[in-house]
């Protein structure tokens, strides 16, 4: 059950410190390494770097709460939220069978016809997509 866990590679899990300036003060930040991978895609995505992105989420929660005890926390709790959101997301859009179009020019694309009424039938994931695969068609 813990296998996805323990089986971690410990370089995940070992902390790193950066030091960085946050509205003209210097501060140490210490956090695992995979909270700064998971930072850094955050702000990635957003177009900003690492730092602008800490400077930014610092700013709006002075701004929201008038301050943070303890900012290496806060950035942990930031991490968690995003991936929980991601997940959220992904979860979703499986339910509502989102499915990326494929483009090949030699196949058509599989569209799945779903009713209201399978959508909010109360069955398990499995029984639910075993019971929609049946409402297949393709299309020319």
């Amino acid at each position: 059950m813990c296998d996805i866990y323990t089986s971690a590679d410990p370089i995940h899990y070992e902390q790193r410190t950066r030091s960085m300036r946050i509205h003209g003060v210097v501060t140490s930040i210490r956090l695992e390494n995979l909270c700064w991978d998971i930072l850094a895609r955050i702000a990635a995505k957003d177009q900003m770097t690492t730092n602008q992105l800490i400077g930014k989420l610092y700013e709006e929660i002075v701004e929201r709460r008038g301050g943070v005890d303890n900012l290496s926390s806060f950035l942990r709790v930031s991490c968690m939220r995003y991936l929980s959101y991601v997940a959220e997301q992904q979860e979703k859009d499986h339910l509502m069978l989102k499915q990326p179009a494929v483009a090949d020019s030699d196949e058509a694309s599989t569209v799945v016809e779903v009713s209201d009424e399978a959508l909010t039938a109360p069955l398990r994931p499995a029984a639910r997509l075993h019971r929609l695969d049946g409402k297949r068609a393709r299309q020319a």
